[in-house]
């Protein structure tokens, strides 16, 4: 057995002794569930009449902003085209091209309402690369500051936003109509 910082393992887990190691075992339900939902968020989502509702954002030619159900910051937002496709490479250009056009709109907008350190912008394509939503493929926008990712969201499972989904959405939408 070998002890540090309050944890106690068995040495052959560890090939670092001098690294600590934060084990997370209930996320093995969230990557190993295999259990398919009854449709798409997504497809859900541009069904419903009230965008308040469903947090779209924006509603464009090819694709639409949605707030993020689950933020990792406030603002974090995803633009995602209406085809329903589970690859970047299946994505027609003229949809490709307003997703790109979306998100340096939202870069715009997350700096003007945020004032973010940076901005995160990416796409998980696949669920081993990270997708919660792996059959539709969408574009990931969020603003980030220097140290937000503190010991309650690492390792208390906790988020802290100091704003609601609705909040977030009135602004958002505020933004994008003017």
């Amino acid at each position: 057995m070998f002890q540090r910082s309050g944890f106690v393992t068995n040495l052959y887990l560890l090939t670092c002794p001098s690294m600590d190691y934060l084990w997370t075992p209930w996320r093995y339900a969230y990557v190993s569930n295999t259990e398919k939902s009854a449709g798409c968020v997504f497809c859900e989502a541009v069904k419903e009449q009230e965008d308040a509702k469903a947090k779209i954002v924006y509603r464009g030619e090819k694709c639409f902003v949605i707030l993020n159900a689950y933020p990792y910051t406030p603002g974090h937002v995803m633009i995602v085209p209406y085809q329903h496709l589970d690859e970047l490479r299946k994505l027609p250009a003229e949809a490709a091209g307003e997703m790109m056009a979306l998100s340096q709109r939202m870069e715009s907008v997350l700096r003007e309402l945020y004032h973010p350190d940076g901005i995160n912008l990416g796409m998980n394509i696949g669920k081993a690369a990270g997708a919660g939503i792996a059959g539709h493929i969408h574009m990931h926008v969020l603003p980030r500051w220097v140290a937000d990712a503190n010991f309650v969201s690492v390792v208390g499972e906790t988020r802290v936003l100091p704003e609601t989904l609705e909040v977030t959405w009135e602004k958002m939408r505020e933004k994008m109509a003017g």
